[in-house]
């Protein structure tokens, strides 16, 4: 399987396979982002092609990850259990709280999550 293109919830999202290549470079977030152009919203990339240090907040990775999606003005959603990183550092739970408040990125635990929250934006 590659990265496709699907509605779901009436919102166009680009769906990363779970088996691509790792995230692990901001230039890897570039190429995300310009495969949306083929007109994605949103960017749903599952937590297992993200590299270990988007979770671990003080090599500032993650937040150059979520600033490229505010920047193009599209949305990521990281899809899957991420409960052991969150455990871990309660400065993670309080960015996965916060951001699931706000509209750019989304933490959600899978698929069914992800639709409920995209029909909240549809």
């Amino acid at each position: 399987m590659t990265d496709v293109m699907q509605e779901r919830a009436g919102v166009q999202v680009l769906m990363c396979d779970p088996d691509g290549p790792r995230v692990t470079t901001t230039q890897d977030v570039l190429d995300l982002i310009g495969a949306v152009f083929l007109g994605a919203e949103v960017v749903a990339v599952p937590a297992s092609r993200l590299d270990e240090s988007f979770f671990s907040l003080g090599t500032r990775f993650a937040g150059e990850v979520m600033q490229k999606f505010v920047n193009y003005r599209l949305r990521l959603a990281v899809i899957g259990d991420i409960s052991g990183h969150v455990a871990a550092s309660p400065a993670l739970k309080a960015l996965v709280h916060e951001s699931n408040s706000a509209g750019h990125v989304w933490f959600v635990p899978d698929l069914d999550a992800l639709d409920a929250r995209l029909r909240t934006v549809a």
